[in-house]
């Protein structure tokens, strides 16, 4: 019988995801707030029924949403799916939460005799579709072992980080708080470089050969350089990752500011309406500020 899993939230990254598990032969289900996105899915060879329906067969639920309440809406919300499911299904939870939010959906899942892997994820929209991504996981060996056909069809490299929920989700904020940082330095280096003359098409040329890049910058700057700010992973999603990178470290008395530093540069970029743009528009702040037109930019 073919694995049976179902995606739960198809937008960038779980649309790619939903792909690769089909691409591995599993009996897929694709499932998004919005209709559009799931009738794309189908109409791409995804499987069809309702979710209240088709629960009870699933093998593996992958929640790719965006926050800890959306993912606790999903798992246990008035139309919850963790009670709908079977004894030893698997919940593979994908957003940015808090430990403690890990830990605690872990054990309301464990009453229910269903494995909860904590499993973060990074890579990109691409990589997500090349069923190339990095998953950053921690669960009980018997999590993993449920979860082992889904992390095969979605996964380049899973990190496994710990025997129960956590570990993933911290792996996971540690990652938060660079990738934002050399987001925004990336963006506050291109522009300062065109203050001084260094056009942006040049400073990728250049600066992705040195010892100054990062894979962000390889990854990001190329938006810009184009004037492509189709979204493949948004402004807004920043002010929540570096404010949990944030809440996290307050808790343990830890003191951040270059992240504080880099939050507010992507609060500026939602408050200039930037919020549902590639997060490469962050530059789009520093060039206000500096009075520069980047690429593309006829305003």
């Amino acid at each position: 019988m073919p694995h049976r899993t179902a995606v739960i939230g198809l937008g960038s990254m779980g649309f790619g995801m939903a792909q690769s598990c089909l691409s591995a032969g599993h009996a897929t289900h694709g499932f998004d707030i919005s209709p559009e996105h799931t009738e794309r899915f189908r109409s791409e060879g995804g499987a069809k029924g309702d979710l209240t329906d088709i629960a009870g067969t699933l093998d593996a639920v992958v929640v790719v949403v965006l926050n800890a309440a959306q993912t606790e809406t999903v798992l246990f919300g008035d139309a919850g799916v963790v009670p709908l499911l079977k004894s030893g299904a698997v919940v593979m939870a994908c957003a940015t939460v808090p430990p403690d939010f890990a830990r605690d959906m872990e054990a309301r899942c464990e009453a229910l005799d269903v494995h909860y892997l904590d499993a973060p994820i990074s890579g990109g929209s691409i990589k997500a579709a090349q069923g190339a991504l990095s998953i950053m996981a921690a669960g009980t060996a018997d999590a993993f072992t449920a979860a082992r056909p889904a992390l095969d069809a979605m996964a380049e490299t899973v990190f496994e980080l710990g025997d129960r929920a956590g570990p993933g989700s911290a792996m996971k904020a540690v990652n938060q708080l660079l990738a934002g940082v050399h987001i925004a330095t990336m963006a506050e280096a291109l522009t300062f470089g065109m203050t001084q003359g260094v056009a942006p098409d040049q400073f990728l040329d250049v600066i992705s050969k040195c010892a100054g890049s990062s894979w962000m910058l390889e990854n990001r700057a190329p938006h810009i350089v184009n004037g492509d700010y189709t979204p493949h992973s948004s402004v807004n999603i920043w002010p929540k990752d570096l404010g949990i990178v944030l809440d996290i470290a307050k808790s343990a008395s830890f003191s951040a500011p270059i992240t504080a530093a880099a939050l507010q540069q992507f609060i500026a970029a939602a408050g200039m309406g930037l919020g549902g743009e590639d997060d490469a528009a962050v530059a789009k702040v520093y060039a206000r500020n500096a009075g520069l037109t980047l690429p593309g930019d006829n305003t």
